[in-house]
Parts: C-alpha cells; structure tokens; sequence
C-alpha cells in the first residue's frame, strides 16, 4: 500500500485577495499573473484576486492599475496634484532621442533602419542605447529577414511612466495635434502612428536638444 499525497485546497479568494494585496504592496515593480502565481499556493486564481481586489480599491486614493501584462498600485490619477511638492528626477532627452523614443512606440518592433526611414536621418547608437539605459527602450525579437536584424520595442517602465495600461492607449495624431503637440498641417503621405517624416511631423515642436521633455 503506497501512501497517497492529498493536494491542499487553494484558501479562499478572500485570502487570496490579501495576499495579492500584500505582494503587490511589497513589490518594487509591476507583477504579472504569473509572479503572483509563483508565489502562491498552488491552486491558487490571481486573476480572480486581481478583479476581486480592482473592485475593491476602485475610486479610493491608491488604485489597482494594469502596466503592460503586470499589475501594480498606483496613486489615483485625479490626485497627483497632491504629489507636486515631492522632489522628482528630470529626464532630459535630445530631439534626435523624443523622435526615436516615440517612433519605436508607434511602430514596434522596429528596427534602426526603419527608425532611421521614418525620421529621414542616421540614428547614432548613443541615442538608442541612452533610451535603453533609461529603461524605456528593449531589445525585441530579430527579424528573420536577411540579416536578422535585432528590432526595439517600448518597456513597462515607459508605459508606467506615463500612465500608460498598453501601447493601445497612445494618443493618436488628432489627439496630439489638439494637445498642441503637432502642428496641424496635414501629413504628406499617410502611414498609420506617426508615419509622417520627421520635417512634417515634430513630436513637440521647439524640442531643441537639452529641452525639459520627460519628468518624472
């Protein structure tokens, strides 16, 4: 007679609730399904805790937000003004770097050669590794064309720095133009994102290099 191994039952959604709760409130960096699921019980159903705790923090002053594929606690967006006093890092970028940084958003993956299509000019490779080590900017998979060029997509890290659940969430270029953030001349050539050249199509116009772009 072998012994035979009995399987613990998950707990409770309400436990597994509170245990989300817990590991995303520890967590330094956005969490998946599946980091939350590695850490708990077997059986467990983190992305019913995940709707289950939404619902539960939905309205109140930290909110439930979805950054790429993870999750993570954020300050609800109508209260940010609270946060103006709190001593944040500037992040100043050249234009050469906002083109690039929003190209490999709208496009990726993309390669430099597309890049540098899109923008009509060389892309350097301080720009692009200067994105990278901001951790805004990835390598993505290689192209399986001749050459097998290695492509860039865009990370969590800039989703999450600009309050951003996915890619889709962009602003398109109606948008942008009633921001005041094109001019409203209408493209040349038309190319889905922001597939117009890069003569026609500044990003932020007056972006000069050294320009207060991105601030945390």
């Amino acid at each position: 007679m072998t012994d035979e191994v009995i399987p613990f039952p998950p707990p409770p959604l309400d436990v597994q609730e509170r245990m989300v709760e817990a590991l995303l409130f520890a967590s330094a960096a956005p969490m998946t399904q599946r980091d939350l699921a590695a850490r708990m019980p077997t059986g467990s159903d983190p992305a019913e805790a995940l709707r289950l705790l939404g619902i539960r923090y939905a309205g109140r002053g930290v909110e439930l937000v979805r950054v790429g594929d993870a999750w993570a606690f954020r300050t609800a967006a109508d209260l940010g003004f609270l946060m103006q006093d709190e001593v944040v890092e500037t992040r100043r970028l050249s234009r050469a770097a906002t083109e690039t940084l929003a190209i490999v958003a709208y496009h990726q993956p993309v390669t430099r050669a597309e890049i540098e299509e899109i923008r009509g000019v060389a892309v350097s490779r301080g720009t692009l590794d200067q994105l990278i080590e901001m951790g805004w900017v990835r390598l993505g998979r290689r192209r399986q064309t001749p050459g097998r060029p290695v492509t860039f997509v865009v990370t969590d890290s800039f989703l999450d720095h600009f309050g951003l659940g996915s890619t889709r969430d962009l602003p398109g270029l109606t948008e942008l133009r009633a921001a005041g953030l094109l001019d409203s001349r209408p493209p040349l050539a038309d190319a889905p994102g922001l597939a117009e050249s890069a003569e026609d199509a500044d990003i932020l116009p007056g972006n000069e290099p050294g320009d207060d772009l991105f601030g945390d």
